[in-house]
Formats: structure tokens, C-alpha cells, sequence
């Protein structure tokens, strides 16, 4: 095979090297994009040549079923220094992840119509733990064998993860970093992630998460089954809320270097699995398709709010929704309280008291949630089962008959 490799291992459209690395990111969600690390490395007029340019290997990476209504066709083409099939077999990893869960019944949940909250895990300083290790599921419905449901996972970790990708064969992994940055290498290429943004890894990818600002920790809220997608917004127009250009995908970057005992841990039916390999994952040298990770800046967002009387329901502040099948149903919504200013007249402004068909999971990345004055800290995090009532504590609600303007903190809220 003839080898891409110019000067040095790693190689993407900044220097090659991470303390050199140069983000540049493709703009748009949903769009199909092309990226090469070495100009000449992609293919033209077909998608598996005899021969592909430089010797790589082509790979399709499907995220969909190949007969999908073309609109919701989601695929990328890798074209790798090595196939991915090149591994050992996989093998239950030992010791066992115990918090992990992907199937949720009687077996492996307590079900309760109690109003929860937690609060803010520890960073741990020792043992050393990466962002698989971290990982724990706090609550979830249905089942990741079936590809249908959801997980809402928290992670706390004090290491970069080395000489391991992760992937997740069960369903997306939508990351949210609530302190020290995260440094994701995909297939596709490099994303940092500063607290305030969120990450999208889908399902099959692997990847790995490093820690350049030391321990993080943050929420992951998990689909089966189905992919995120805006939300329509009816009566609200063509504009508003996240925009699609406001989604940026990595470009194409990879690493040649000879990686023995490499290993790649794969979730699957919410076990993990591990297999070794020789080479590095991220030998992608370029790439085509729809199917991508990307990130967003929830600072972009434009809310949508009241302004005459009464409280907008929080389905208005929706970035990203898993559909069902059945219309106006979504498995699971990413929804925030981003800052804001809430103008009415003769309303109480934080979130009416309400007894909701949807579970809602919330955490809180920074300030004070405009519901919860005490005991709900960056963080925590808080669960309402369906049905359960819930609402403003009382502080909140005496303060605000003061009938004040508010300008709020952002947080996270998952029903589903």
C-alpha cells in the first residue's frame, strides 16, 4: 500500500500534532461533507474504487438501514490506512463495568414515582479513572436490545482515556461537559468541548476523550434506536431556536503511528466488550457522508418566550429531539434554560407547578436555576418521573410574587 504518511503519524488540517493541532471544523447539521487530511486522498465519481487513491481502504459506516427514505439516509464513507475489521475477537471486559445499564426492567431498576435529586459527584483524585470508567447510569427507560429507549448516564474522570477508543454499538451518546474541557478524536477527525457545549458521538463511532484541562465530569444522555434531529418549529417559522449552521463537524485527521495492544471497547446490549489491534482506530485519512460527530454551542441558541403573559412550556427550548413514530412523540428531548430575560406582565415567571406525561431529567452547567434557589447545584442533578408534580420550592415562589425581571443560568432538562 502507499503510504499517506508525509513527515510525521498524525496528520490533519493543522500541524498533525495536538499541541499544534489546528481546529478547523465543516458548518451545518445534516449536510454532507467531504474532508481529506492529504489533498488527493478521496476518491471522485464513485464511492469504492478498484483501487483507492494512496492504497487506503474504503469503509462504510451506515447509521441507518441501507433502504431508508433517502432523506433520512444517514451514511459516511472512511477511507482508512487499515479496516477496521483487523482486530482480535472480542471478549467480555474484565473486570465487569457494574454501572452501566442498557436494559431497563424490574431486574436491574427501582421504580419510583418520588421526586429525586442529587448532588454534584466528586471529581474523583484516585484511582485513575477515564471517561469510560467515569461513566454510571443514573436513570433510563426501555431497551437497548430492542432499539428503543433511552439512558441518562453521568461521568466524573480524572484521566485522558490511553491506548483505547470507545464505542458505543447501543444507540448516539450526546455528552455535556459540566467542568474542565473535553478533547474528543473521532474517525472523522478532533472536537474540543469546552463546558457550554455539547458533543454528539453516533452510534458506531469510536472515539476516545481526553482531559487537557484535568478532571471533568458532566451528564450523557443516551437514544436507542433513532438519531437526533432539530426540531420542527410550527408556528415559531423558519427561524429561531439552534440553527443548523450553528453545528460543527470535525475535519479529517489521523494517526499512522504502529499502536500493538491497542484496544477498542464496544457497548453492546449495555455490556462492554473489548478486542485488541495493532493500529490506531483513527487511521482515517478521509472521509465523505451525512453520518458525522459534531458539537454545538448552546450560547447560540435564540429562545423563544412570553411576552405579554404566562410561562411558555419548556418544549420551546428544545435543541435536539429523537422522534418516535408517532407525531409530535419524541423518545427523548434536549431541551435548556439557557440566559434569558423573562418580560410578562401579571406572571409568575419561573416554570409553573405541572405534573408532566414525559420523565424529566435535568442538570444544571452553571448559576442558579430559576426554580430551585437551594440545594440545586452545578452539577446535580434532578429527576421527575411521569406524573410525578413538581415545581418551584418555596423560596423561589415567595421571591418571585415580587413579580421581578429575571435573567437566568443555563441548564439542562431531558423528558423522555
Amino acid at each position: 500500500m502507499a503510504s499517506p504518511r508525509r513527515k510525521q503519524q498524525q496528520h490533519g488540517d493543522g500541524d498533525g500534532d495536538d499541541d499544534s493541532y489546528s481546529f478547523r471544523y465543516l458548518s451545518g447539521l445534516g449536510n454532507s461533507f467531504t474532508s481529506e487530511a492529504v489533498p488527493g486522498s478521496l476518491p471522485g465519481a464513485q464511492n469504492s474504487p478498484l483501487v483507492c487513491p494512496l492504497g487506503l481502504y474504503a469503509e462504510q459506516l451506515s447509521g441507518t438501514p441501507f433502504t431508508a427514505p433517502r432523506a433520512r439516509n444517514l451514511r459516511t464513507w472512511l477511507y482508512r490506512i487499515k479496516p477496521s475489521v483487523t482486530h482480535e475477537p472480542f471478549h467480555p471486559c474484565q473486570p465487569a463495568h457494574r454501572r452501566l445499564i442498557g436494559e431497563f426492567d424490574r431486574t436491574t431498576t427501582v421504580a419510583t414515582p418520588t421526586q429525586l435529586r442529587w448532588a454534584p459527584a466528586d471529581v474523583p483524585q484516585a484511582p485513575p479513572l477515564d471517561f469510560i470508567d467515569g461513566l454510571y447510569t443514573v436513570c433510563g427507560a426501555g431497551s437497548s436490545f430492542l432499539r428503543h429507549g433511552y439512558a441518562v448516564h453521568m461521568y466524573a474522570a480524572n484521566k485522558s482515556m490511553d491506548g483505547c477508543a470507545f464505542c458505543n454499538a447501543d444507540g448516539d451518546f450526546l455528552i455535556v461537559p459540566q467542568q474542565g474541557k473535553l478533547l474528543v478524536t473521532t474517525e472523522c477527525g478532533k472536537l474540543l468541548v469546552p463546558p457550554g457545549e455539547i458533543v454528539v458521538i453516533p452510534q458506531g463511532f469510536r472515539f476516545a476523550v481526553d482531559l487537557p484541562d484535568g478532571p471533568s465530569r458532566g451528564y450523557v444522555s443516551e437514544i436507542f434506536g433513532t438519531h437526533f434531529q432539530l426540531p420542527d418549529l410550527g408556528p415559531i417559522g423558519a427561524n429561531g431556536l439552534a440553527s443548523a449552521r450553528d453545528f460543527l463537524s470535525p475535519t479529517a485527521w489521523f494517526e499512522q503511528a504502529h499502536r500493538p495492544g491497542y484496544t477498542i471497547v464496544q457497548k453492546y446490549g449495555g455490556e462492554l466488550f473489548t478486542a485488541t489491534q495493532d493500529f490506531s482506530p483513527f487511521n482515517v485519512v478521509a472521509w465523505h457522508g451525512n453520518y458525522v460527530p459534531y458539537k454545538y454551542d448552546l450560547s447560540k441558541f435564540c429562545p423563544f418566550n412570553t411576552v405579554l403573559f404566562d410561562h411558555a412550556d419548556p418544549s420551546v427550548n428544545t435543541v435536539l429531539t429523537a422522534p418516535t413514530d408517532k407525531p409530535g412523540v419524541a423518545l427523548l428531548d434536549f431541551v435548556i434554560f439557557p440566559p434569558r430575560w423573562l418580560v410578562a406582565e401579571n406572571t409568575f415567571r419561573p416554570p409553573y407547578y405541572h405534573r408532566n406525561c414525559m420523565s424529566e431529567f435535568m442538570g444544571l452547567i452553571y448559576g442558579i436555576y430559576e426554580a430551585k434557589a437551594d440545594g440545586f447545584l452545578p452539577g446535580g442533578a434532578s429527576l421527575h418521573s411521569c406524573m410525578t408534580p413538581h415545581g418551584p420550592d418555596t423560596k423561589t415562589y415567595e421571591v418571585n410574587h415580587a413579580n421581578l425581571i429575571q435573567r437566568n443560568p443555563l441548564s439542562i432538562y431531558l423528558p423522555g
